[in-house]
């Protein structure tokens, strides 16, 4: 008889398409649209959530036998908001100027539904293992799609990326691209051209 378990490779791969946060499941909006005015900005809240995401993965999992399901949630909150305030703080501490930009929204990591929909949906299910690849799977899809929408509204909204100018004089910048209604129109269209993706790639699947 074959062997369905799924395999950790497939549980670390599957958060870089399958279920990339933003993009697959609509989750993780907010900061998605908040700070990604910047290649910078998106990269560092990506790897703040990586970081939380992987140490409440490990906790929750390594923990799930001995919770008993009335405090669970009120558990996992705990565990999460002690990561995210060591990420806090160490942005703070090493990188004053990232921790000014990215606000508030590095708190509120707390109540991100990627962090608390991994732990209820994946960890407290699965062993150490698993819940660990399932969370750097999704930490790093999620890095990834702050990192390509940041890249995006910099190139068209400064005409640079990372302090290095891309686009000549002749450019004029797309002011839009740094507002709020930017993060709309380019979140828009790349989840646009993820389903379109994954819809061509379903039915060339499905063909002979």
């Amino acid at each position: 008889m074959a062997d369905n378990t799924p395999t950790l490779w497939h549980e670390f791969q599957k958060g870089l398409w399958q279920d990339i946060p933003p993009f697959r499941l609509v989750l993780g909006t907010c900061p998605t649209l908040a700070v990604t005015n910047s290649v910078i900005n998106g990269v560092a809240m990506g790897l703040a959530t990586l970081f939380v995401l992987l140490c409440s993965n490990l906790i929750v999992s390594a923990l799930r036998k001995y919770v008993a399901p009335q405090v669970r949630i009120a558990l996992y909150v705990v565990i999460i908001a002690l990561f995210v305030t060591l990420a806090d703080m160490f942005l703070a501490a090493m990188f004053p100027p990232i921790s000014k930009a990215l606000g508030p929204y590095v708190p509120l990591i707390v109540v991100n539904c990627i962090i608390l929909g991994r732990a209820e949906g994946f960890a407290q299910k699965n062993p150490v293992a698993p819940s660990f690849m399932d969370a750097l799977g999704i930490g790093i899809g999620f890095t990834l799609s702050l990192a390509v929408m940041g890249a995006i509204r910099e190139i068209l909204g400064f005409g640079s990326i990372v302090n290095i100018k891309l686009l000549g004089d002749w450019f004029e910048p797309w002011i839009v691209m740094i507002l709020p209604a930017g993060a709309f129109l380019v979140f828009g269209g790349l989840v646009a051209l993820v389903n379109y993706i994954s819809h061509r790639k379903t039915a060339a699947g499905t063909n002979p």
